[in-house]
């Protein structure tokens, strides 16, 4: 018996006859050509005009960057080498004036090839070609550098009337279900609109960047955004928080997006800015458990900043000592924020509110 199975129906004629009628209402004539290109072509396109965002193959915003280790892009020139069949390339002539081509998928490959053929990426980890580990480009054998620059890659290339719903769509049901994307890649790719764009914005902020350091793979997978994102959600409707952490945030998006206003952006940039402001003031490590450390802990964050800027809706001008009671191990903080089922919903609402309650009861004065 296979587990997890569709529960099974009868299905009449008439089934059939709807099912028909939503495939044809819903179905998308596309219109696109089959192109095939030397990888040195591909290379050159992506390459040429890149600093002056110029480039005839262009990697749209709503697509992540190079995230890419080096040992999976290694494979990845292997499986060229060795003449393994490469998925196709997905582009979109997008732009009518100069036919620029928008990488709809294979970003990630485009990207590669250009860092081996410009000899920054050194093969690692090969266990084909083992022989190659620790080349560069311009290690191999000039009649080898020649038949790689040669080899062709396949190209899907939707025309011009292929609309930006299209390409959205066609990127989510490529990566979506990949492990390789995560829940906030995902809401890049397919949800990207005048709310997500002010998360960026927020993102950028260098005292967020101080008080609550990530890695650089962290950052790439848009971590930074997603921490954004939790907050403002959290701050809002804490109390709602039901199961699903992905349903919740994708939930308050769309009614941001929706919803929202640049008035309303404005309001919530202010509370933004002033629990980095209060936080940087008074909580000496940041958010991280010490000083040093380059992971901030998502509910470690949470609990600290929505806490703090509930606090400050109450008394904008809150003072206190410093707030040496996070890092305190004998503290009922640090159960709360260690603690496992950190996504429930009675341990989120309290250490949020124990953090609120905290820094209430701490003022020393009147706001």
């Amino acid at each position: 018996m296979v587990k997890n199975a569709a529960p099974t129906r009868t299905v009449t004629e008439d089934d059939r006859e709807r099912a028909e009628e939503q495939i044809l209402a819903n179905h998308r004539t596309v219109d696109y050509d089959t192109r095939e290109y030397p990888v040195e072509v591909i290379v050159e396109k992506y390459l040429s005009g890149l600093e002056q965002d110029e480039n005839e193959l262009f990697v749209p915003d709503y697509q992540r960057d190079h995230t890419w280790e080096p040992k999976r892009k290694s494979r990845f020139i292997e499986s060229v080498l060795i003449g393994l069949p490469i998925p196709y390339l997905f582009v979109a002539d997008i732009t009518k004036k100069d036919a620029r081509l928008e990488i709809v998928d294979g970003s990630q490959r485009i990207r590669t090839l250009a860092e081996f053929l410009t000899n920054e990426l050194v093969l690692s980890d090969l266990d084909k070609l083992t022989e190659l580990n620790g080349f560069r480009f311009n290690d191999l054998p000039v009649a080898r550098q020649r038949r790689f620059k040669r080899h062709t890659l396949r190209m899907i290339e939707l025309t011009e009337k292929a609309s930006e719903d299209i390409r959205r769509d066609l990127f989510e049901r490529i990566n979506t279900g990949s492990q390789e994307l995560t829940d906030m890649e995902k809401r890049w790719g397919v949800k990207d609109g005048r709310f997500l764009r002010f998360i960026r914005e927020c993102s950028y902020n260098e005292l967020f960047h101080k008080l609550a350091p990530l890695s650089a793979t962290s950052v790439k997978r848009r971590d930074r955004e997603e921490f954004v994102l939790r907050f403002f959600a959290f701050l809002d409707r804490y109390k709602q928080f039901e199961r699903r952490l992905d349903v919740f945030l994708d939930e308050y998006l769309a009614d941001m997006e929706t919803n929202g206003t640049a008035k309303s952006d404005a309001k919530l940039q202010r509370e933004w800015l002033g629990m980095l402001t209060f936080i940087d003031k008074y909580c000496p490590d940041g958010f991280v458990k010490k000083r040093g450390h380059v992971k901030t802990p998502r509910v470690r964050f949470e609990a600290l900043a929505v806490g703090t800027a509930l606090a400050l809706r109450e008394r904008p001008n809150l003072a206190i000592d410093e707030m040496n009671w996070v890092n305190d191990e004998s503290d009922p903080f640090h159960e709360m924020a260690t603690s496992g089922s950190s996504n429930s919903r009675p341990k989120i609402v309290s250490r949020i509110e124990y953090v609120r309650d905290r820094l209430l009861g701490e003022a020393n004065n009147e706001a």
